[in-house]
């Protein structure tokens, strides 16, 4: 009996298990999938700030078992710390976390999928244990809403980018230099927190002051859609400074950006730089930084039984999981050329990222952009309104009705809606 190839995925948020699922929906029982995660569930990150704003704990509402859910596709699933990568000999060295005391074990593979995203920055914010808030996952989030609800006095808040540390090695020419790593979020919390502060009779948006490193904040939405959208921040009573390069340091009078600008706060919300795992970095498939260097097919040019999809990629920018999720498809289709079940013409089509976000704005209305300019593209969409939320929550819901399996027609018809009905 023919052994099958196996195929071993490092990660299991939204681009790991996308790819497991692409991969098994594609390659059929021709390949045997393994998914090694740090922890059990999915973390699903979007809705993280809707849900404190709503009243919800996102570690009840947001996190997605794991185990179970790949089961449905006969992926193994193994939890573990992923400590090193030998590429040259195919090999991962893990260590089981499910309990503490495990030793270190090494797992082959015949195609690797790198899908672990990346780590966020805080620890190299000076100050942030002490001074800064965020929202990248359940913790902060809830540290961040009980602030707010016990001890805000209704000073000044600052809530903005830290500068993202994008490698060079490998990049396209048509992929552009980011100055911050995903603004979406920002703009997101600037909104919904605006109106949380109203509701709550603790402020307005005139509390709230945006930043960002780069000459435009969310720069991938495309210049149409930034003008509008900081149109609409002025009218409502925003305060906007942008090229701050980076964050110097959190103190308890405010917080200090790399270009020499200080601003006084009580609060500060920042979205950290993304960096990868450390063991990435210095690896043959890897750039200067760490994030893994791939063609447009998600292989690695060095190494092509080597993907990378999501976060880890090099050609991911911005951080998103929308184009994550195109990602995982690709991934799928080229493991699926590689056991004979797919035409080279049907895997190798070309392929366009495009930004889809959607973002809560409180008070059951959320925005949406869709664009493709940052890619050279002439996609620039922008549409605000109670449509959009609803689309946020309905897509949310069919995720975890489903398992993580979106249909095909999911997303066409999401962007179709958005852009063509108006609510």
């Amino acid at each position: 009996m023919t052994k099958k190839p196996k195929v071993l995925i490092l990660g299991g948020n939204f681009a790991g298990l996308g790819a497991a699922q692409k991969i098994r929906d594609l390659a059929g029982d021709r390949v045997d999938i393994t998914l090694i995660d740090r922890k059990a569930y999915l973390d699903y990150i979007p809705n993280i700030p809707l849900e404190i704003f709503e009243g919800r704990d996102p570690a009840v509402t947001m996190h997605m078992p794991l185990v179970e859910t790949l089961a449905r596709d006969a992926v193994i699933f193994a939890q573990a710390e992923i400590l090193a990568l030998d590429v040259k000999n195919r090999k991962v060295t893990v260590r089981p976390n499910e309990r503490p005391g495990a030793p270190d074990y090494t797992v082959g593979y015949d195609y690797l999928v790198i899908a672990l995203g990346a780590e966020l920055a805080l620890r190299d914010i000076e100050g942030f244990a002490e001074h800064g808030y965020t929202v990248c996952d359940a913790f902060h989030a809830n540290r961040l809403i009980r602030y707010l609800e016990n001890d805000y006095k209704g000073g000044p808040i600052a809530i903005g980018s830290a500068r993202f540390k994008q490698g060079k090695k490998g990049r396209p020419d048509w992929l552009p230099d980011a100055a911050a790593a995903c603004e979406g979020p920002p703009v997101e919390v600037s909104l919904a927190l605006a109106h949380w502060l109203g509701k709550h009779g603790k402020g307005s948006a005139k509390n709230i002051t945006i930043f960002t490193p780069g000459e435009l904040i969310a720069e991938d939405a495309g210049e149409k859609v930034v003008a509008q959208l900081l149109e609409a921040a002025s009218s409502m009573g925003f305060s906007y400074i942008n090229k701050t390069e980076d964050i110097k340091r959190l103190t308890a009078e405010g917080i200090e950006f790399a270009d020499g600008q200080k601003l006084k706060t009580e609060l500060n919300i920042v979205f950290p730089n993304w960096k990868p795992h450390g063991f990435l970095k210095d690896l043959p498939i890897s750039d200067e930084v760490g994030f893994i260097v791939t063609d447009m097919k998600m292989r690695n040019p060095d190494f092509p039984e080597v993907f990378a999809c999501g976060d880890a990629a090099a050609l991911t920018v911005p951080k998103l999981g929308a184009i994550g999720h195109q990602e995982a498809e690709i991934v799928g289709r080229q493991i699926a050329k590689e056991v004979g079940v797919m035409s080279a013409e049907e895997a190798d089509k070309t392929w366009m990222p495009e930004v889809v976000c959607v973002g809560d704005m409180g008070g059951g209305k959320a925005f949406y952009i869709h664009a493709t300019s940052w890619f050279g593209g002439d996609i620039q969409e922008l549409r605000m309104g109670r449509l959009p939320y609803a689309s946020k929550l309905a897509y949310k819901e069919m995720f975890f009705r489903n398992h993580g399996r979106i249909p095909n027609w999911g997303l066409p018809l999401d962007e179709w809606t958005a852009e063509h009905i108006k609510l």
